[in-house]
């Protein structure tokens, strides 16, 4: 059971109301975790804000999928492994590309240096060695890419911190990372 009660629909200021129903159209559903942080509206308002933003980057929509299933597993984060796995789905990303990202894995050489760098940029929890950035470098990642994989990561290592520290209920079909929490 969540450590922090959900906003429900309904009983929401006006401002958080409004993206509640942007997330009900686009989605079909209003997340657990955007409702635990509707507690603080600012929180959701910085969090919707952040992944428009990036949305709109140069990274494809299923890198960014990729980038949040590596985040998860390595932040044994269940409520993100699980919704990220749907919408890994709905990005275009099949079974085996989904379980290959989270373990920094990819079929094509670009994707590869997007996982291999976002996975050095949480391991050295934003320092990263002239080895892994040139190896991002040689993978054809640009300078626009390359930020766009740290923002990407501090994004879902955000969403893993809400999810992991209040105990957000999972509202999708539930995928347990390799190290459990």
């Amino acid at each position: 059971m969540s450590r922090i009660a959900p906003v429900q629909s309904g009983h929401a200021s006006a401002p958080v109301q409004k993206i509640f129903d942007t997330l009900q159209r686009s989605l079909g559903v209003v997340p657990n975790m955007t409702k635990v942080m509707a507690n603080s509206p600012a929180v959701l308002q910085s969090y919707v804000g952040f992944a428009g933003a990036l949305s709109g980057g140069s990274l494809t929509r299923a890198q960014g999928e990729q980038i949040a299933l590596l985040t998860a597993e390595e932040n044994s984060c269940t409520y993100c492994l699980s919704a990220h796995t749907v919408l890994g789905k709905a990005a275009g990303l099949d079974p085996g590309t989904i379980d290959a990202a989270r373990q920094a894995r990819a079929a094509d050489a670009k994707t590869s240096g997007v996982l291999a760098f976002a996975k050095a940029v949480i391991a050295g929890r934003g320092a990263v060695s002239d080895a892994d950035f040139a190896a991002a470098r040689r993978s054809g990642l640009s300078d626009g890419e390359l930020a766009e994989v740290v923002a990407h990561v501090a994004l879902n290592v955000f969403t893993n911190y809400i999810n992991r520290a209040f105990k957000t209920d999972v509202d999708f079909p539930v995928v347990h990372p390799a190290v459990p929490e």
